[in-house]
């Protein structure tokens, strides 16, 4: 089958990627020198980066809160892009897209994310999120699919859904206790919790995550999101029968920001889903443990 053949030849890019790293101390941020340069887009007259590389399928990725498509996304764009076009977004408010004083809700990333995908032109694509991109994913979905999403600015609808370690299924408040707005070199140490394995918080990776968080300079976004009383009603739990595309479920299975349990909750709320759950990996797969999220996604999206 032609999705083996793709798996084996990415796992094997995947292979000389983890290599690569080694030789990086394994850092968990991939330097910007192995990615391809970002791109900029105008939505409502906002500059949003973002990579697009690769040909093939199209892969639209929407990474999470308090980070950028390099951290989330770093370790799968390249070997993604062997036998897809790959889109990664710097959502608005974050990494090097513009952020401007505004109400940041889930419908604010819902609403760019379709007009940054009408500006690109993209149709027919899977469309894969992490986090609170999973959370912003699945409700475009229901949107998408919606009845009344008719019309010259409709929004372009999904073909597939990859949900990795999504919020949104539940009030975030006990999640949000556990996230830290990092403002200190300190409180970058709380990345941690994003992982399991601890041991590769090094003091090299909080130093290089500091750093980029100064460059995105978006902490006065993650306040206005977090203190947003409009989130609680935008949860999608209830919601989720009305994702009535293919959906896979991917899971860290010591995820402590989003338990294992919502994972399954997305997986039982959406006809047919599939959940892959990742042993030994906290909140995101596609950075603690890239080869094994390739080999849940790549099989799907092919």
């Amino acid at each position: 089958m032609r999705w083996l053949r793709v798996l084996a030849a990415v796992l094997a890019t995947v292979a000389v990627a983890q290599g690569a790293a080694a030789e990086n101390s394994e850092s968990l941020l991939v330097p910007e020198s192995r990615l391809p340069p970002k791109k900029i887009a105008l939505v409502f007259g906002q500059r949003i980066a973002y990579y697009d590389t690769g040909s093939g399928p199209v892969l639209v990725l929407v990474h999470g809160f308090a980070s950028e498509a390099r951290f989330d996304w770093g370790h799968v764009i390249v070997p993604l892009a062997a036998h897809h076009r790959v889109i990664a977004l710097d959502q608005i408010g974050f990494g090097a897209s513009d952020k401007p004083s505004i109400d940041y809700s889930i419908q604010t990333y819902v609403d760019f994310l379709g007009e940054f995908l009408r500006t690109l032109q993209v149709k027919g694509f899977s469309l894969v999120g992490e986090s609170l991109g999973g959370w912003i994913s699945a409700l475009y979905t229901i949107e998408a699919l919606g009845p009344a999403n008719q019309g010259a600015y409709a929004l372009p609808a999904p073909q597939k859904l990859v949900l990795e370690d999504a919020a949104g299924m539940v009030p975030l408040t006990a999640a949000m206790k556990k996230v830290i707005v990092s403002g200190t070199l300190e409180e970058v140490k709380g990345v941690a919790i994003v992982f399991h394995d601890k041991s590769r918080v090094t003091d090299d990776f909080v130093r290089e995550n500091f750093a980029m968080k100064l460059k995105a300079n978006d902490g006065s976004t993650e306040r206005l999101l977090m203190a947003n009383p409009k989130l609680d009603a935008e949860v999608v739990g209830g919601r989720l029968s009305a994702i009535a595309i293919p959906t896979l479920v991917v899971w860290g299975g010591d995820d402590e920001i989003v338990p294992l349990v919502q994972g399954r909750g997305y997986a039982a709320g959406i006809q047919g889903a599939k959940l892959v759950i990742v042993p030994e990996c906290g909140h995101a797969a596609s950075i603690e443990k890239p080869k094994e999220f390739l080999a849940a996604v790549l099989p799907f999206v092919d």
